[in-house]
């Protein structure tokens, strides 16, 4: 039995007649990235506030480091970031991130010293600015959130828990948190976040769980879970001019169960009893100029798609998580 740092068994959160989280069991292993994936309503925040004792489950428990209750000491292990961010704004930005600090036990020069160091790290104390001088809602939406990741991590939590963390981060500050996730994961902190963007998990997650309405749709690690999904794909490049020649053979529907147009290529399921080979045969026969035609395993979002559907996907983007 792996080491874990949450264990999650039968839970159930009911909300008046809708039930939010169904009979939910999940592990995550300590020292892991852990993904909680799933459309906006589908019960990810509900599990997250569940496993930080937030709101309480109607049925079912939840361990964190083996231990069946949220005590003081443990809760100072966690670091947790909200899906619904929040700084006191007139505040100057060092003295909200030394007063979260200090909530966690980190005091006096120790946490200036951290502060300095994930200032200069995200890049929000340079040669020209230090933004830890201004008032909270003298920065911009993207820096604001990395002040709450940075006051997320001051207390060097063994365990850190981020809901939504991606969302509405431009492309450079993603990719400062992605590197943070991968560094905290090297130096053996368990990670896990919720997120409705499949291909962050696929790049980060060692292991995901899929959550749509409340279910728990598949589970386990990255590669278990693709491997399971078979490799019924294909990955289909053409040159420009020819996608329209190759439409009719991607409504085939003998031939293709379905198509994503991902720009640059085509990511095929197969349908069922399809040979790959009269697939190749027949877009050979419109004259495409092929530039890929492989076999892949399918992508997470891929996965997600057949095991939730598309309906699921837009049910859920009105919906709280």
């Amino acid at each position: 039995m792996p080491d874990l740092a949450i264990e999650i068994r039968n839970v159930v959160k009911r909300y008046a007649g809708h039930v939010a989280v169904r009979d939910l069991s999940l592990s995550v292993p300590r020292g892991s990235v852990y993904g909680l994936l799933g459309p906006n309503g589908a019960g990810k925040t509900t599990t997250i506030r569940m496993i930080l004792d937030i709101i309480i489950p109607d049925s079912g428990s939840i361990a964190l480091f083996g231990e069946p209750h949220l005590t003081p000491g443990i809760a100072n292990r966690i670091g947790y970031l909200p899906e619904e961010r929040g700084l006191y704004k007139k505040m100057q930005v060092r003295r909200v991130l030394k007063f979260l600090a200090e909530l966690k036990g980190v005091e006096g020069r120790e946490a200036e010293k951290r502060i300095a160091h994930w200032m200069e790290r995200f890049e929000l104390k340079t040669a020209e600015k230090d933004w830890g001088l201004s008032k909270v809602d003298e920065l911009s939406r993207g820096m604001q959130q990395k002040v709450q990741f940075i006051g997320t991590l001051l207390h060097d939590p063994e365990l850190v828990i981020l809901d939504e963390p991606f969302s509405g981060l431009d492309p450079i500050n993603a990719q400062a948190l992605k590197d943070t996730i991968v560094d905290l994961k090297e130096r053996g902190r368990t990670v896990i976040f919720s997120t409705h963007l499949m291909d962050n998990a696929e790049r980060l997650c060692d292991s995901v769980c899929i959550i749509a309405h409340g279910d728990k749709v598949l589970d386990g690690a990255v590669a278990d879970v693709k491997a399971r999904a078979g490799t019924r794909v294909v990955a289909l490049s053409v040159a420009g001019e020819a996608r329209d020649a190759i439409t009719p053979v991607l409504a085939d529907r003998s031939l293709v169960a379905r198509a994503d147009d991902q720009n640059r290529f085509y990511e095929i399921e197969l349908a069922p009893g399809a040979d790959a080979q009269i697939l190749l045969h027949r877009i050979m026969q419109t004259g495409a100029a092929i530039q890929r035609f492989e076999l892949v395993q399918p992508s997470l979002h891929q996965i997600f798609l057949e095991r939730v559907g598309a309906s699921g996907v837009e049910e859920g983007m009105s919906g709280q998580g």
